[in-house]
């Protein structure tokens, strides 16, 4: 970009005059969407128009973090602006069953976001904003649903499959429909918005023909899936311009982890993080580095950023957009005066805790980045690794060996940052079986590189997969 087109950017996106209405905001959150499994992230085989239409008109993240790689733990980050590891929720609820064939025990968590945390819609309520959870919550049961989270409106989204025109595989048009009626009934005062798609989490489902449509691409039940997300949110896109709206609508669109790379249900792999290194449920950078756009007209400068943030940002940054402060005692950082200034933020470290065995089969892990230096520290064997992510982004050459300092440095950083947030640790299992482990430790699923298509992927799985489901069975006895 020349200096001229800079300077002309940071002229178009100074700060809100104080006069001004407040942004409404619209937060769409996929769910398993891979960090390339948009056209604009370099994906290929797979159709979406829509989201490469809103990543041209803001900003498009190549380093956005998730706050963790699965499921209820990246959504309890994103929503209160804390590590998972602070909330002691660092995984799926209910959470995976412990099993002889583990080393070590899980910690056990809280089944539900608890109460005392406030979340971004319990904020943005306070500074007058009319709030509404539109799909999956998965963050706890009754008194502990959105609406007891500060959403004034609640519509659950569905997890089963129901392939049809009207609702698309896992019932997006349907939340959908309810997103723009919210913003329609809401469209005079600001408004905050929180739809958590189910796509394209499995069990995989789409309309038929939509499959066939996408017969050449890696997982055509995934791609169909994929377009339909996309579909979704163009009408949603088109709802704002209806109504006037756009302009004044920060409307922000990622994942709550990435991509599933293995072999867990029918129709999988569902997609591959290539060349990031493995995905859902591990601390590589396939399964925290998740697609990420943010468009605020006039206030964003369409722009592609490289510098990292996690989901944690998004808290303070939008409570800084919309008239508020950010509170004490969080994790995530104000991204808001980098986003529209263009100035990459000052460097910090982003730490993770995932003290758990995963269903993808990742193992309890901490890792650290720091520029562009990240390692990671197994739990199990106390082994280490390191990377250079500028010349090794797919983490292929541990280079902890000869980098023993840096290695070191690193490991003692967040080895204090995990004493200060308090995070729960393992204990060793007095039940751990070697026979059991044996043929699960004998496959490294994050090693695996994409083939042309998952169906040619699958076989390479299927006996790790079954040694998987032994030891769920043992646990099961």
């Amino acid at each position: 970009m020349s200096r001229i087109a800079l300077f002309v950017c940071v002229c178009l996106v100074a700060v809100r005059p104080a006069d001004a209405a407040p942004p409404n905001v619209v937060l769409i959150f996929a769910d398993d969407l891979g960090i390339n499994d948009l056209r604009c992230d370099g994906r290929q085989d797979h159709v979406t128009p829509n989201l490469d239409r809103l990543a041209s008109q803001g900003a498009r993240f190549t380093s956005a973090y998730c706050s963790m790689s699965i499921c209820s733990a990246s959504r309890a980050g994103l929503l209160t602006g804390k590590s998972p590891a602070r909330l002691h929720l660092t995984t799926f609820l209910p959470g995976r069953p412990d099993t002889p064939a583990q080393r070590l025990l899980h910690p056990v968590i809280p089944q539900q976001l608890a109460l005392e945390e406030q979340t971004l819609a319990e904020r943005l309520r306070e500074l007058g904003y009319a709030t509404a959870c539109v799909g999956k919550w998965h963050l706890g049961g009754p008194g502990h649903l959105p609406t007891d989270q500060g959403f004034d409106e609640y519509f659950p989204g569905q997890s089963d499959t129901r392939p049809g025109p009207d609702e698309g595989g896992k019932g997006e048009y349907g939340l959908t429909r309810r997103a723009i009626e919210f913003i329609e009934s809401h469209r005079e005062k600001p408004f905050f918005l929180y739809l958590p798609h189910n796509n394209p989490h499995v069990v995989l489902a789409a309309r038929p023909e939509l499959i066939e449509k996408h017969r050449e691409a890696f997982n055509p039940v995934y791609a169909a899936m994929v377009e339909t997300l996309d579909d979704s949110v163009g009408l949603l896109l088109d709802a704002l311009d209806r109504n006037g709206l756009a302009e004044n609508t920060i409307v922000i669109f990622t994942s709550d982890n990435g991509g599933l790379h293995v072999l867990e249900t029918p129709n999988t792999p569902a997609t591959h993080n290539t060349p990031w290194r493995a995905g859902k449920g591990y601390l590589y950078e396939g399964g925290l580095r998740v697609p990420q756009i943010v468009r605020w007209p006039g206030r964003i400068a369409p722009q592609t950023v490289d510098w990292p943030m996690v989901h944690a940002d998004w808290l303070p940054t939008l409570l800084e957009w919309c008239g508020g402060a950010a509170p004490e005692g969080i994790d995530g950082v104000s991204i808001a005066g980098a986003l529209t200034s263009g100035a990459p933020p000052a460097e910090r470290a982003f730490c993770f805790h995932f003290p758990h065995y995963t269903n993808q089969g990742g193992r309890p892990a901490g890792s650290i980045r720091r520029g562009d230096w990240k390692l990671v520290a197994h739990y199990e064997t106390g082994r280490v690794e390191l990377f250079d992510l500028s010349q090794d982004p797919g983490e292929g050459d541990d280079i902890a060996a000869v980098n023993v300092d840096r290695a070191a440095a690193l490991h003692d950083e967040l080895t204090a940052w995990r004493d200060a947030v308090g995070a729960q640790l393992n204990v060793p299992n007095p039940a751990f079986d070697p026979a059991l482990a044996e043929p699960i430790d004998a496959f490294d699923p994050s090693r695996v590189r994409a083939g042309r298509t998952a169906a040619e992927m699958a076989p390479l799985f299927e006996d790790w997969r079954d040694a998987m489901n032994a030891a769920v069975r043992a646990a099961q006895r």
